[in-house]
């Protein structure tokens, strides 16, 4: 069973970023909350630029959808990254040896929602050109996809992938 306190997707992170500027804007912005409930949602990225995507609105929307499943946001952070990345987060936390468009670590606590989503966008370009879609749904799609994993959905087992699918579609309709 994995310790719920160490969060692997931040020892990745923090290899290129300054470790007490992060948790000092985490700190602060946490100590402004007056019902002391630790809630953001932080996007970065690793070797890529930053996606085209309204930061504000997708914030709202993914809180809306959470709601949707009686969750709360806590602290979420998307990295967005390119596929060399995601292999490397595949393959040292996961065990994995292959490229994937989203992995979630979930740090969920009750019904607060909490983790961390690393997606790249390279693979998310991939997916669009393969499926015939807009490249802003399909990476739109990947974030909420992986908020759906935080609520509790899942898509591995018998019939789990079209209940996802459709979990998607209907959170699209939402933005």
């Amino acid at each position: 069973m994995q310790n719920r306190n160490i969060r692997p997707f931040h020892r990745v992170w923090f290899a290129n970023y300054s470790i007490l500027a992060w948790m000092s804007a985490r700190f602060c912005r946490n100590a402004q909350n007056n019902d002391n409930e630790k809630t953001m949602i932080t996007y970065s990225v690793e070797n890529v630029k930053f996606p085209n995507i309204k930061r504000r609105e997708t914030t709202a929307w993914i809180r809306r959808v959470a709601a949707t499943y009686g969750k709360k946001i806590g602290e979420v952070g998307y990295l967005f990254c390119d596929d060399e990345h995601i292999l490397e987060v595949n393959r040292e936390y996961l065990g994995h040896d292959y490229y994937t468009d989203i992995i979630t670590f979930d740090y969920d606590e009750g019904n607060v929602v909490n983790g961390d989503l690393v997606i790249s966008l390279d693979t998310v370009r991939t997916n669009a050109e393969l499926f015939k879609k807009e490249y802003d749904e399909e990476l739109h799609r990947v974030i909420i996809h992986g908020i759906l994993h935080l609520c509790g959905l899942n898509d591995k087992g018998p019939g789990e992938r079209e209940l996802m699918e459709a979990a998607e579609n209907a959170a699209l309709a939402l933005r």
